[in-house]
């Protein structure tokens, strides 16, 4: 050691002073480390904002527009109803409906839609009648009856409804089916077919939720226009097509079953082939 300090010449290690011991060690070691990789979650406390939007609804199809009604258009679609059987779904129901509620006769401009938001409240309010009387009545199902037996059940208590104004139907479904009407109408009907499937105990929740919603949607609505021709009083041709669609449905569903049976046995027959040829499947 007194060699190698001989071989350095003096002054040439720069002096250390005492200030620069100041600072404790721990904080010149933190001050060398890098920076903390610890998220920021500031963001975290400031609040959303709610965008009356949703990202994944397309601007080429805007929402429905609105079928709620207010105390006093309620009030008048009410009273118009009793009117339905002998008028129609006319401005004719709507202008007596308002007199009954105690508006004067130009208060059916409060319905830009006109005869249609009769109809709209006619099978809105149907739709209600029925559920709260499944829901009422304990023994609505008779017997110990499958899900397709409910569905049946209710699809027949529905179209009975109509009764009172089966002769008036005919022109509710034609205005139904113009093309202003349709969306609207298209709801109205999902929304049936779910209450059905709802009340008649229905717990799928694969692929079949919209397939037997739309199922039951195209049964209810070509029995609507064979009711609309039915000369029975108690609706029993009615009832008799019903039985049929739901008999067709139950064979065609077993069609698919074995043709889906069908492909897969081809098919894997056909893996096993190519396995057996050394092909990678």
């Amino acid at each position: 050691m007194a060699s190698l300090a001989r071989l350095i010449p003096r002054g040439s290690i720069p002096s250390i002073k005492p200030s620069q011991f100041s600072r404790p060690l721990t904080t010149c070691i933190r001050a060398s480390r890098q920076p903390s990789l610890r998220p920021n979650t500031s963001h975290f406390n400031t609040p959303l904002k709610q965008s009356s939007k949703r990202s994944y609804h397309s601007d080429l199809h805007p929402p429905l527009p609105p079928h709620s009604y207010t105390n006093s258009q309620t009030a008048i679609l009410e009273a118009a109803l009793s009117h339905v059987p002998t008028h129609g779904f006319t401005n004719t129901s709507l202008t007596l409906g308002a007199r009954d509620a105690g508006f004067l006769d130009v208060s059916v401009q409060l319905f830009p839609r006109g005869e249609f938001d009769l109809i709209l409240f006619w099978l809105a309010s149907r739709r209600g009648l029925l559920r709260a009387k499944v829901e009422s009545d304990v023994d609505f199902f008779k017997g110990d009856v499958d899900v397709n037996g409910k569905i049946k059940a209710l699809i027949l208590e529905r179209l009975r409804m109509n009764e009172s104004v089966r002769e008036q139907w005919q022109d509710a479904l034609a205005q139904m089916s113009l093309l202003g009407n349709i969306p609207l109408s298209l709801a109205e009907l999902h929304a049936l077919s779910n209450d059905i499937l709802s009340l008649a105990g229905d717990a799928s929740v694969d692929g079949s939720w919209y397939t037997r919603r739309a199922a039951v949607g195209a049964i209810y609505a070509s029995a609507e226009v064979v009711m609309t021709r039915d000369p029975s009083v108690d609706m029993s041709e009615t009832a008799s097509f019903v039985e049929r669609r739901f008999e067709d449905r139950d064979i065609l569903a077993k069609k698919v079953e074995v043709i889906g049976q069908c492909f897969s046995f081809w098919g894997n027959t056909i893996v096993g082939v190519g396995r057996s040829y050394g092909l990678k499947i």
